[in-house]
C-alpha cells in the first residue's frame, strides 16, 4: 500500500479558504459534468428521523484527474442543543490508477461546506442580474454565512437581510456577517421581509415545509435553493418554479427526486419528463442563462459528488503547495 496523506480540518482550513479559486474549482467541475466521461453514481442518502438526523454518501470519477472522493457526511440537526455543529464528516481521496487510498481528508464537513457554498456563488454568477447589490438569506447556520461570504466575492452586494424561525440566531448571524463582510447587514421578523426588494435570495435551511412564497418574488430576481437535498425536504413553494423564467438543476436526475423540482412535479406544475438544461450546460454556454434583467431565475442545488472529488483534488494541491499534512506509511 502507498504512503497515505492525512489531512485535519485545521490543515484544511489553513490551505484551502472561500476564494475566488474555489469558486472557479467547482464552475469547472460542473463544466466536465456537462461535457461527459464523468461518472457520478446516484446519492446513497439515509434519513433517520428518530434522531432528526441524515448521511448523504457521494462520489464522482472526473477524467483528467489523478483521484477521486468518497465523501460521508452526517447531518444531525439537534446538535447544536448540544454544543455541535449540525454537520459533519469526512472524505477519502482513491487514485484513478490503482484505486489504492491517497489520502483521507478529516474535514469534520468543512470541504462540503466550502464546495457548497462556491456552488451558489458560481450559480449566482452565472445567472444573478450583475449589478445585484441585496442578498436575501433565508437561514442562520454556518451555510447561510458562507453563503452570503460567497455571493459578496462575485456580485456587489452592499445589504443584505437575514431570516430564521429563531430571531436570536438571525440577529447573531447578521451581526457575525456584517463584521466580516463589513457591509449592512440585518436580521428581519418574517421570510417576506427579507426577500421583498432582494436582487438574490438564498435558501439554506432543512425545512420540510415551503419557507419562500411564489408571490413574493419579484422580476429580476435570482433564487439559490441549496437546503433541499432529502426526499422530503422542501423550501420552495412548488408554484416558484412555474412562476421562474429559468429553473436550472444542478443535475436534474438529483433535484427531481430530492430537490425542488420533487415537489413541483408531485404537485403537477412541471411535466415529470420535462427536461432542463443543467447549470454545467449555462456555465459551458451550451443552453442559455438570464436572458434579460426582468427574468427570475431559480437554481436548485442539491450538492453532486462531482463538487466533493473536485473539491478534493484543490484541496491536496493546495496542501501539498503550502507543504501542510501528515504523510502516513503504508507499508
Amino acid at each position: 500500500m502507498a504512503d497515505v496523506i492525512l489531512l485535519t480540518e485545521a490543515d484544511l482550513r489553513r490551505a484551502v479558504p472561500l476564494d475566488l479559486d474555489a469558486i472557479d474549482c467547482v464552475a469547472e467541475a460542473f463544466r466536465r459534468l456537462d461535457g461527459g466521461g464523468v461518472v457520478m453514481p446516484p446519492v446513497l442518502s439515509m434519513h433517520m428521523p428518530q434522531v432528526n438526523g441524515e448521511v448523504d454518501v457521494k462520489t464522482a470519477f472526473v477524467p483528467g484527474l489523478d483521484g477521486f472522493a468518497i465523501k460521508v457526511s452526517p447531518g444531525f440537526f439537534d446538535n447544536p442543543s448540544k454544543g455541535l455543529p449540525s454537520t459533519s464528516g469526512m472524505m477519502t481521496v482513491f487514485s484513478t490508477q490503482t484505486g489504492q487510498v491517497r489520502a483521507v481528508l478529516l474535514d469534520n464537513g468543512y470541504l462540503t461546506d466550502l464546495r457548497t457554498a462556491s456552488a451558489g456563488a458560481v450559480a449566482a454568477r452565472a445567472l444573478a442580474r450583475e449589478d445585484a447589490e441585496c442578498a436575501a438569506v433565508l437561514g442562520a447556520g454556518m451555510q447561510a454565512r458562507l453563503q452570503l461570504q460567497a455571493l459578496s466575492l462575485v456580485r456587489p452586494i452592499r445589504r443584505a437581510a437575514v431570516w430564521a424561525r429563531d430571531g436570536a440566531k438571525a440577529e447573531a448571524a447578521a451581526q457575525d456577517m456584517a463584521g466580516v463582510l463589513g457591509i449592512e447587514v440585518v436580521a428581519v421578523g418574517s421570510a417576506e421581509d427579507a426577500v421583498r426588494g432582494a436582487d438574490v435570495v438564498i435558501t439554506t435551511t432543512p425545512a420540510r415545509e415551503p419557507i419562500l412564497m411564489a408571490d413574493w418574488l419579484s422580476p429580476g430576481q435570482h433564487v439559490t435553493a441549496m437546503g433541499s437535498d432529502q426526499d422530503g425536504k422542501q423550501e420552495l413553494q412548488a408554484e416558484c418554479l412555474a412562476r421562474c423564467d429559468l429553473y436550472v438543476p444542478d443535475r436534474q436526475s438529483q433535484t427531481e427526486k430530492i430537490g425542488e423540482l420533487r415537489a413541483a412535479i408531485a404537485a403537477g406544475l412541471i411535466a415529470s419528463d420535462r427536461e432542463f438544461a443543467e447549470l454545467g450546460a449555462v456555465l459551458s454556454g451550451a443552453a442559455p442563462g438570464r436572458t434579460g434583467p426582468d427574468d427570475i431565475t431559480i437554481a436548485d442545488l442539491t450538492g453532486t459528488g462531482v463538487q466533493d472529488t473536485a473539491i478534493a483534488a484543490f484541496a491536496m494541491a493546495r496542501a501539498a503547495a503550502a507543504g501542510i499534512g501528515t504523510t502516513v506509511s503504508g507499508s
